[in-house]
């Protein structure tokens, strides 16, 4: 994980890999592979999203599979 203090930018390389396409989802873009699978996050405007950080309750990042499917 980077952060890019001119762009206030965090990138989050899930794994290697070639990016076939991305998407935007507010302020995060998520790259993926062909097959669809994410390769790369990007957290813009990351001075505010880890500011809210500390909002997160541990509980909610025991059940973050849930929400993030990791495969």
């Amino acid at each position: 994980m980077q952060y890019d203090n001119e762009a206030n930018l965090i990138s989050w390389e899930i794994t290697g890999g070639k990016i076939d396409h991305a998407r935007e989802f507010g302020n995060f873009i998520i790259h993926f592979s062909s097959a669809g699978k994410p390769i790369l996050v990007e957290i813009l405007d990351a001075s505010k999203f880890v500011g809210q950080l500390d909002k997160i309750k541990v509980g909610d990042l025991k059940n973050i599979e849930k929400t993030v499917p990791t495969s």
